[in-house]
């Protein structure tokens, strides 16, 4: 009779562990990714779930007109953004700090290249 009760008891320890390690993350995964669709505005920058770059040009109700290069415009369901993309303002000014560190190491006398003939 107590082997029963803990067969029970392990089945149920399993399936709370299967809610915690599989469920719930990814309902939770599930609505960000709603959330995020819902949010986008015309401008925002995108990544589509198969990999193509665009710019959100107009919503209408579950489908987005997302403009692939100038003049080039095709219509998508929401569901199919995979991500928001960050401003490309941002990540040049990150290119740029860092360019700035390597010319100052460079002037200061960093290393130089063995083939680089000086007159």
């Amino acid at each position: 009779m107590g082997g029963n009760y803990s067969s029970l008891i392990m089945i149920a320890l399993m399936v709370v562990v299967f809610y915690f390690l599989l469920i719930r993350p990814q309902r939770k995964r599930q609505q960000e990714q709603i959330q995020m669709q819902n949010s986008l505005m015309p401008g925002t920058r995108v990544m589509t779930t198969t990999g193509l770059f665009a710019t959100v040009v107009e919503i209408d109700a579950d489908d987005v007109i997302l403009e692939i290069a100038d003049g080039v415009r095709t219509r998508w369901v929401k569901a199919a953004i995979g991500r928001v993309l960050t401003p490309v303002e941002d990540a040049e000014e990150n290119l740029t700090a860092t360019d700035d560190v390597v010319e100052t190491s460079e002037q200061q006398g960093g290393d130089q290249d063995s083939t680089t003939k000086k007159s």
